[in-house]
Protein backbone atom coordinates (compact mmCIF):
# COMPACT_ATOMS: atom_id res chain seq x y z
CA UNK A 1 0.00 0.00 0.00
CA UNK A 2 1.16 3.51 -0.74
CA UNK A 3 0.26 7.14 0.43
CA UNK A 4 1.51 10.33 -0.49
CA UNK A 5 1.57 13.34 1.31
CA UNK A 6 2.94 16.17 2.11
CA UNK A 7 6.67 16.02 3.89
CA UNK A 8 7.40 17.07 7.43
CA UNK A 9 10.41 18.25 9.19
CA UNK A 10 10.60 14.45 10.67
CA UNK A 11 11.26 13.17 7.50
CA UNK A 12 13.93 14.72 6.60
CA UNK A 13 16.66 12.37 7.41
CA UNK A 14 14.82 9.61 5.45
CA UNK A 15 14.60 12.06 2.39
CA UNK A 16 18.02 13.08 2.60
CA UNK A 17 19.25 9.69 2.21
CA UNK A 18 17.18 9.09 -0.42
CA UNK A 19 18.65 11.73 -1.99
CA UNK A 20 21.83 10.97 -1.15
CA UNK A 21 21.43 7.31 -2.61
CA UNK A 22 20.65 8.60 -6.04
CA UNK A 23 23.39 11.61 -6.36
CA UNK A 24 26.03 10.59 -4.18
CA UNK A 25 26.09 12.99 -1.28
CA UNK A 26 23.43 15.30 0.91
CA UNK A 27 24.51 18.65 -0.49
CA UNK A 28 20.96 19.04 -1.13
CA UNK A 29 20.15 18.70 2.65
CA UNK A 30 19.62 22.78 3.35
CA UNK A 31 17.58 23.02 -0.16
CA UNK A 32 15.63 19.89 1.04
CA UNK A 33 14.96 21.50 4.73
CA UNK A 34 13.76 24.52 2.64
CA UNK A 35 11.03 23.25 1.04
CA UNK A 36 9.80 20.89 3.54
CA UNK A 37 9.17 24.56 5.84
CA UNK A 38 7.96 25.82 3.03
CA UNK A 39 5.25 23.49 2.37
CA UNK A 40 6.97 22.30 -1.34
CA UNK A 41 8.14 19.06 -0.57
CA UNK A 42 5.85 16.08 -1.40
CA UNK A 43 6.62 12.17 -0.11
CA UNK A 44 5.40 9.03 -1.50
CA UNK A 45 5.44 6.00 1.00
CA UNK A 46 5.56 2.40 0.46
CA UNK A 47 4.26 0.46 3.76
CA UNK A 48 4.37 3.71 6.44
CA UNK A 49 8.42 3.66 4.48
CA UNK A 50 9.29 6.95 1.96
CA UNK A 51 10.41 5.48 -0.96
CA UNK A 52 10.62 9.03 -3.03
CA UNK A 53 10.31 12.75 -2.80
CA UNK A 54 8.90 15.51 -5.17
CA UNK A 55 9.98 19.32 -4.71
CA UNK A 56 8.18 22.36 -6.58
CA UNK A 57 8.10 26.08 -6.33
CA UNK A 58 6.36 28.65 -8.10
CA UNK A 59 8.87 31.14 -8.58
CA UNK A 60 8.90 30.35 -12.52
CA UNK A 61 6.66 32.92 -14.00
CA UNK A 62 4.11 32.94 -10.99
CA UNK A 63 3.79 29.10 -12.86
CA UNK A 64 4.13 26.05 -10.41
CA UNK A 65 8.05 24.55 -11.27
CA UNK A 66 8.71 20.91 -10.27
CA UNK A 67 12.61 20.70 -9.85
CA UNK A 68 13.18 16.91 -8.30
CA UNK A 69 11.65 13.84 -8.94
CA UNK A 70 13.58 11.41 -6.43
CA UNK A 71 12.86 8.01 -6.15
CA UNK A 72 14.91 5.42 -4.03
CA UNK A 73 17.21 3.23 -6.41
CA UNK A 74 15.70 0.03 -5.06
CA UNK A 75 11.94 1.19 -6.01
CA UNK A 76 11.81 2.61 -9.49
CA UNK A 77 9.82 1.36 -12.72
CA UNK A 78 6.66 1.07 -10.28
CA UNK A 79 5.42 4.04 -11.02
CA UNK A 80 6.39 6.01 -7.83
CA UNK A 81 6.92 9.12 -9.67
CA UNK A 82 4.22 9.32 -11.60
CA UNK A 83 1.73 8.94 -8.37
CA UNK A 84 4.36 12.31 -7.16
CA UNK A 85 3.36 13.95 -10.20
CA UNK A 86 0.00 13.28 -10.14
CA UNK A 87 -0.71 14.18 -6.71
CA UNK A 88 1.10 17.38 -7.95
CA UNK A 89 -0.60 18.18 -10.62
CA UNK A 90 -4.07 17.33 -8.45
CA UNK A 91 -2.68 19.81 -5.62
CA UNK A 92 -0.58 22.71 -7.83
CA UNK A 93 -1.21 26.01 -6.41
CA UNK A 94 -1.25 27.25 -9.87
CA UNK A 95 -3.08 26.17 -13.43
CA UNK A 96 0.42 25.71 -15.36
CA UNK A 97 2.82 23.10 -14.19
CA UNK A 98 6.46 23.11 -15.50
CA UNK A 99 9.17 20.76 -14.99
CA UNK A 100 12.67 19.82 -17.08
CA UNK A 101 15.11 16.94 -17.38
CA UNK A 102 18.41 16.58 -19.66
CA UNK A 103 18.17 15.43 -23.18
CA UNK A 104 19.64 12.47 -22.43
CA UNK A 105 17.21 11.56 -19.11
CA UNK A 106 15.13 9.66 -21.43
CA UNK A 107 13.48 7.45 -18.61
CA UNK A 108 12.02 10.92 -17.12
CA UNK A 109 11.29 12.07 -20.71
CA UNK A 110 8.99 8.84 -20.95
CA UNK A 111 7.39 9.42 -17.19
CA UNK A 112 6.57 13.63 -18.13
CA UNK A 113 4.71 12.32 -21.40
CA UNK A 114 3.04 9.53 -19.78
CA UNK A 115 1.85 12.16 -16.94
CA UNK A 116 0.41 14.40 -19.59
CA UNK A 117 3.54 16.80 -20.24
CA UNK A 118 4.37 18.03 -23.25
CA UNK A 119 7.31 19.07 -24.79
CA UNK A 120 7.58 23.40 -24.08
CA UNK A 121 11.09 24.93 -25.02
CA UNK A 122 14.66 23.67 -24.66
CA UNK A 123 17.43 25.54 -22.80
CA UNK A 124 21.35 25.19 -23.60
CA UNK A 125 24.57 25.47 -21.72
CA UNK A 126 22.90 24.24 -18.06
CA UNK A 127 25.03 20.75 -18.59
CA UNK A 128 27.37 21.21 -21.11
CA UNK A 129 26.61 19.17 -24.39
CA UNK A 130 23.13 17.80 -22.59
CA UNK A 131 20.75 20.45 -23.31
CA UNK A 132 17.39 20.92 -20.46
CA UNK A 133 13.90 19.53 -22.48
CA UNK A 134 11.54 22.21 -20.50
CA UNK A 135 7.89 20.08 -20.31
CA UNK A 136 4.34 21.56 -19.17
CA UNK A 137 1.22 20.53 -18.07
CA UNK A 138 -1.91 22.86 -17.38
CA UNK A 139 -3.50 20.31 -14.90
Amino acid sequence: MYNVVKANITDLDNIVQIDSDVIGNTSRRVFIRNAIDMGRCIVVQEEKNIVGFLIYDTNFFDCSFISLVIVSPSKRRKGYASLLIEYMLNNAPTVKVFSSTNCTNVRMQKVFEANGFIQSGNIENLDEGDPEIIYFNSN
